[in-house]
């Protein structure tokens, strides 16, 4: 008997005729209907017709000791297209279908285990399974097909390839056994019916039957399949329960009852009845998946046993109670899953009335209470007293009554089988649901479908995220995983980067037999996701380059070539240009450009001079790249030398992110191919409107269809039909939507859930019906921007449009399509925030940047602090008696006289007093910022010459405390006020004049020129600063800025020591990193000099010198820090005393000298970062958040702060 659980809908009067076809064909001797409503207005009637064909039958039935074996015809037996086929049906979840053997690596078994069907092949393989609860007593059909290279198994109707090695890709097998099984892996003997067994072609039954003398039969062996006399029943529900008279009168010295069941649940009542005279009640059930029996007797303190485990796996199990002369006894699997003993003072009988599964509804609380969840699952074999019972005159109304119940089947579902679990997500299931956990598979949502991680770089710097290392997720919910990626976040471009396992320069040494030299390049990102990243980006580069000194590199164009490299996927095609030069020229840059140093040649390295050279640039045919191994040629002669670079491959601009669409019209839409999303489906993409309704998305088939809109100025809804009606899940904001900016829509369907969210919102969620229809059907065009009516039509912009991780190109077809123009502007609206520290926001045509040259800060978004430490003679002169160009600071012309400034600066020190900032004037004015000798900061105005400074003393204490401290200066005319980190601001008022004229320079540090200044004031810029300073800005003038990022283009004199670093501010950026700088174009150079021993580095000597590193930096952190507390103390020993003096030479003392934890690093170099390795058990997204904590590691004799 075949079972086809399927809803079939009837008419609805007495004349109309409803056909249905089947989705898959029936093979059955009965078809069985059970009604699951009347039509309320009409009579209960049928009239049935079927249609189907006839179907032949071999069928054997074996009782778990027999078996059929079949031994192959002498003579050649390699088939390479072969198969194997058979129906089975059993009550046992395990035992050996068919086992086929040969030679040791060509055998193939079947067998069951667990209720799932196990392909077990040759050993060194993986068995691979296939279907769930297969021991339903229903058919169910296998295949096993060979075809060319693997083997395709079917069960039922899901289908799994295996991929096989070509010496297995035969069948060899001399032998095939029949319902047993030999050796190790065999699970018993096969107990059930095998239908239509056909090995290559022939019926292996059909000749067992006919005693064909090639088929051995033995043990016990039927030509018949017998039905199963077991009847089962099905707890549909909370509300399910079966009431079962029992005999009054019960035996006294042996009581017993019995079942099997099957659930997914792990708590449910099994059965309850009453003691003799209703002295107190019995309880079996379940509860944390083990069998628990208690029993309640008035006053006697209850009684509790338990035994088995893990019983809620969806296979059979049987209980067994039983009471024999006051011994009691609770066995679970016949014993094997543990047994539990107890010896009551009491009678144990049972008798009376026998409730299974649960209880009748509130009104029937006398006759039975059930404290516990109802159980949900399938029972069979009810046996009390030994005795088995029929729940055939149950199912006739001749006994007892149910409600809820299925009698004669178990309709007991694997929703896991299914693998609705994306991405590596693990399934456990109820009765009416499963649920998928997501833990370490980086993907989230009910199903794992959607990934935690965005697309790219270019994706995580518009949140706001800064240079560091990111999981990029290349295809969002597709079948590409996420990788570990660095991204770099510079003022132009965000770049990816992907390192490789040499990207050091490295020296060649000669081949032994003169032979070529090869170098191959592993990544650190798969292929499939290097092949995402490099076809998403707009641009992408590998710097390339040869040093050398007699030994040649691509040799003249029309000679034999020497050297190559192979790139692009795969393995890579072999290429024959260099870096800097176009595919297919032979050529390097030098010759593009016309510059080698011999123009017989078109690389320097081809002149074969006695001196070192270099052929270097960069690689940016995207085809051609990734750079997957170079091959050099000439490096065997006597005196020749060499050594390569392939740098890490570099990609910037995402064509997905800013790929937009604007809709300028009611009536223009753009349309795509049918989007499939059967099971699951998620779309994202962004928007901006001033409009208050429209239509974003939507696709439509016969009955079902997907559709997003904006329905108000606050409402997005989100609505579908799978068939079972239309369902809409809406999302509603608290804040305009048509405010023209960008906002982000996710919506993602799924067989548990339809789950909405805009913006950083929480989403909003419906779930699925439990056993309804779960795949979105959809035939039509796919709309964007409108509907197939043409109305109700989306007037805006839409950017970013991915479904199930696939971009749509918009601009591409909104090219040809009349009503909507490709791009979309206005990105700072939505955007501007991230600028930082008065930056300002630049439009582009596809994304935007941050203009920090009105800021004291660099970076992205300008929130990288520029910071230096100063020594005592250090010195930083800024003059604005020039005009300065295009250098990143504002142009402020000669004779500057100012009414009004804008001054901030963070410092960090221990020195008092000390002179942070002077800014004086060709009219002897100044304007001074100095700690004085109570630790308190002063400023100092001198706006008139012919009288005394105007002084200004705050009154925050402790500021030379070596910790970083903000300050803030601000001057309106006579109005002064000065805020220190986070104090209340102090005013001021000044007396001397309004007017700052003629302002000539700034000084940060020592002040050259000081003999003008009053005594005291002079004394302390002789002396300089010794200290850390931070974000310096003067109205829009950074001086420090200037000095350290555009010293060649800036009016910025430096004298003494001045290195970058951070004074451990807050806002310092842990992941920043600087613009790296290439060898773009550059032909190379001739000298004298080899290439710095340092950069040529081998695995063994880098590993080698990051242990060295590391034990100095741990050294020399301990001894500074050690350095640095000893000198707080005799700051603080020596305050409580005399305040200090300079000496008299007007320099420091040694008491003075202080000592800072430097952190330098080159603005050309990326920090290099030690990652943590996370531990694998732990979720992929605490893993990020620990990637993305990295510790510097470039300049290893800096420590932070």
């Amino acid at each position: 008997m075949s079972t086809c659980l399927q809803a079939l809908p009837g008419n609805t009067n007495a004349d109309s005729v409803v056909q249905h076809k089947l989705q898959h064909p029936v093979i059955a001797r009965h078809v069985r209907l059970l009604p699951l409503d009347w039509n309320p207005h009409g009579r209960i009637g049928l009239r049935l017709e079927t249609y189907g064909c006839s179907y032949d039958s071999d069928v054997v039935s074996l009782d778990g000791r027999s078996s059929l074996l079949f031994r192959s015809s002498p003579g050649p037996r390699r088939t390479p297209a072969a198969s194997l086929s058979l129906a089975f049906k059993t009550p046992r979840n395990s035992g050996t279908l068919v086992q086929a053997e040969g030679r040791s690596e060509h055998s193939l078994t079947l067998q069951l285990q667990g209720g799932r069907l196990l392909l077990l092949l040759p050993k060194g393989r993986r068995p691979v399974s296939l279907g769930s609860l297969l021991d339903d007593q229903h058919w169910h059909h296998v295949s096993v097909e060979l075809r060319g290279d693997g083997l395709n198994l079917t069960v039922d109707s899901s289908s799994l390839w295996v991929r096989l090695p070509p010496r297995l890709a035969h069948w060899d097998h001399a032998q095939v056994s029949v319902g047993a099984g030999r050796g190790l892996a065999s699970r018993g003997h096969f107990r059930g019916c095998v239908e239509n067994l056909v090995y290559n072609g022939l019926n292996l039954v059909q000749l067992a039957e006919k005693k064909d003398q090639r088929v051995t039969v033995q043990g016990d062996v039927t030509f018949s399949c017998a039905e199963p006399v077991s009847v089962a029943m099905t707890f549909t529900s909370a509300q399910s329960f079966l009431r079962l008279p029992l005999a009054t009168e019960a035996p006294t010295t042996e009581a017993s009852v019995g079942l099997h069941f099957r659930t997914w649940n792990e708590a449910g009542l099994l059965l309850t009845f009453d003691l003799p005279q209703r002295e107190g009640v019995v309880w079996l059930y379940l509860s944390g998946a083990r069998l628990h029996l208690q029993i309640h007797k008035a006053g006697r303190a209850p009684l509790e046993l338990s035994a088995g485990s893990a019983l809620n796996d969806g296979q059979w199990h049987s209980m067994e109670l039983v009471s024999r002369r006051g011994h009691l006894s609770v066995a679970v699997d016949g014993g094997e899953g543990a047994t539990a003993h107890a010896s009551p003072p009491f009678l144990i009988a049972v008798g009376g009335q026998l409730f299974l599964g649960g209880c009748p509804a509130e009104g029937s609380r006398r006759l039975c209470m059930n404290p516990f969840e109802a159980f949900q699952g399938c029972m069979r074999l009810l046996t009390v007293h030994n005795q088995p019972l029929d729940l055939i005159p149950v199912q006739q109304a001749l006994m007892g009554n149910y409600s809820h119940l299925q009698i004669d089947m178990c309709g007991i579902l694997d929703r896991c089988s299914q693998s609705h679990c994306e991405h590596g997500g693990s399934c456990r299931q109820s009765w009416s649901n499963f649920h998928c956990n997501c833990s370490g598979t980086g993907y989230g949502g009910a199903t794992c479908h959607s990934s935690l991680y965005e697309q790219s770089c270019e994706a995580y710097k518009h949140r706001g995220n800064t240079s560091g290392y990111y999981y990029i997720d290349v295809d969002g919910s597709g079948p590409i995983g996420a990788q570990l990626m660095y991204c770099n976040m510079t003022e132009d471009h965000t770049w990816t980067v992907i390192q490789h396992n040499n990207t050091a320069l490295t020296t060649l040494r000669p081949a032994p037999g003169g032979g070529r030299l090869s170098a191959h390049f592993e990544y650190a990102s798969q292929d499939d996701q290097l092949a995402a990243v490099i076809g998403q980006s707009q641009h992408c580069e590998q710097e390339l380059s040869y040093h050398c000194r007699k030994s040649r590199l691509l040799n003249t164009p029309d000679g034999p070539l020497l050297s190559w490299w192979a790139g692009g996927p795969g393995d890579g095609q072999v290429q024959t240009y260099w870096g800097g030069a176009p595919p297919g020229s032979q050529q390097c840059s030098c010759g593009l450009q016309e510059n080698c140093v011999d123009p017989r040649h078109s690389c320097n390295c081809d002149a074969d001079r006695g001196e070192w050279a270099h052929d270097s640039g960069l690689l940016t045919h995207k085809q051609t790249l990734p750079v997957r191994s170079l091959v050099l040629g000439d490096v065997h002669r006597p005196g020749s030398e060499g050594a390569y670079r392939v740098g890490p491959l570099r990609c910037h601009g995402d064509k997905n992110v800013w790929n937009a669409a604007f809709f300028d019209q009611e009536t223009s839409y753009l349309h795509f191919p049918t989007f499939h999303g059967e099971l699951s489906a998620d779309v994202s993409f962004l928007f901006k409107t001033s409009s208050s309704s429209g239509v974003f998305l939507e696709n439509l088939g016969i009955r079902d269809f997907l559709r997003i809109e904006l329905c108000s100025s606050t409402e997005v809804l989100l609505s579908f039909d799978v068939g079972n009606g239309p369902t809409e899940v809406a999302m509603t904001t608290a804040f305009p939507l048509n405010d023209d900016r960008w906002h982000h829509v996710r919506a993602e369907r799924n067989v548990r859930e339809a789950s909405l969210r805009l913006d950083e919102l929480p989403a909003a969620t419906r779930e699925a019906p439990a056993d309804g229809h779960i795949h979105l059907q959809l035939n039509s065009q796919l709309f964007i921007g409108g509907t197939a009516s043409r109305q109700r039509g989306f007037r805006g912009c839409m950017r970013s449009l991915r479904l199930n991780g696939v971009t749509l190109d918009l601009e591409g077809r909104a090219g040809i399509t009349p009503g909507v123009q490709a791009g979309c502007s206005g990105h700072c609206s939505s955007y501007g925030s991230l600028c930082q520290n008065r930056g300002r926001c630049v439009e582009r045509t596809s994304s935007f940047s941050c203009d920090c040259s009105s800021s004291a800060h660099s970076g992205a978004f300008c929130d990288r602090e520029v910071s230096a430490s100063f020594k005592s003679g250090t010195s930083v002169s800024y003059a604005f008696n020039e005009v300065i160009g295009s250098s990143g600071s504002s142009s402020v012309s000669s004779d500057l006289d100012l009414r009004a400034e804008n001054l901030s600066l963070s410092f960090r020190s221990l020195q008092s007093p000390a002179l942070l900032l002077f800014v004086g004037s060709s009219r002897r004015e100044y304007l001074a910022l100095l700690l004085n000798q109570h630790d308190m900061l002063e400023v100092r105005y001198r706006l008139d010459s012919s009288r005394a400074a105007d002084i200004l003393r705050s009154k925050v204490p402790n500021l030379a405390d070596g910790h970083l401290h903000a300050v803030v200066l601000s001057r309106r005319a006579a109005a002064a006020s000065v805020q220190i980190d986070q104090n209340p601001k102090e005013d001021f008022n000044l007396t001397s004049d309004v007017e700052f004229n003629s302002v000539r320079s700034l000084v940060l540090g020592r002040v050259p020129d000081s003999a003008e200044l009053d005594p005291e004031l002079s004394r302390l810029a002789s002396v300089g600063f010794t200290g850390c300073l931070s974000g310096v800005l003067f109205n829009s003038v950074s001086p420090l800025k200037a000095a350290l990022l555009h010293p060649d283009t800036s009016p910025v004199v430096v004298t003494g020591p001045l290195v970058q670093s951070i004074c451990g501010s807050t806002s310092a950026d842990p992941h920043a990193a600087g613009t790296r700088h290439h060898l773009s174009g550059q032909s190379g150079s001739v000298g004298t000099g080899q290439p710095e021993v340092n950069a040529i580095r081998r695995d063994s000597a880098l590993i080698g010198g990051v242990i060295a590193v590391a034990v100095f930096v741990t050294a020399s952190a301990l001894a500074v820090a050690a350095r640095l507390l000893y000198r707080r103390k005799a700051t603080r020993r020596r305050r409580e005393g005399k305040t200090p003096k300079p000496d008299d030479n007007g320099g420091s003392s040694e008491e003075h000298k202080e000592y800072f934890i430097q952190e330098v690093w080159t603005e050309t170099e990326p920090p290099c970062f030690t990652v943590k390795k996370p531990a694998e058990h732990r979720p992929a997204e605490q893993r990020a958040s620990q990637l993305l904590s990295p510790v510097v590691c470039r300049d290893c004799t800096r420590t932070p702060s």
